[in-house]
């Protein structure tokens, strides 16, 4: 399975549509289009994690150093997440403390 990436912009948000599977394999490709909408000066990111079938640790690794990316400029990314068995992953890794997460891309602050 591959990774899917569709990126809209909405308010001065970029929102992040993800789907497939994010793994060691794939993570990167994400990791690239964070990093590209940083240098591009969009510091508030939603991550719609919708169509994503599979999150393993570096698919999180990634996120997290999103995180930190856009934080760095005093920026946000938050996450559009309704799958319990993802939600699941955030809750036991603890990083649904971390994170902000929608249940709909309509609830996500300016999208």
């Amino acid at each position: 399975m591959d990774l899917t990436l569709a990126t809209r912009e909405v308010d001065g948000r970029a929102i992040v549509s993800v789907g497939g599977e994010i793994d060691v394999y794939t993570a990167p490709k994400l990791r690239d289009c964070i990093t590209e909408l940083v240098g591009a000066g969009t510091y508030d990111i939603v991550v719609d994690l919708e169509s994503v079938e599979f999150l393993d640790s570096t698919g999180l690794g990634v996120l997290v150093g999103g995180l930190k990316k856009v934080r760095a400029h005093d920026g946000s990314l938050d996450l559009v997440c309704t799958q319990e068995r993802l939600l699941k992953i955030f809750r036991i890794t603890g990083l649904a403390k971390v994170f902000v997460i929608h249940d709909s891309i309509g609830l996500a602050p300016g999208a």
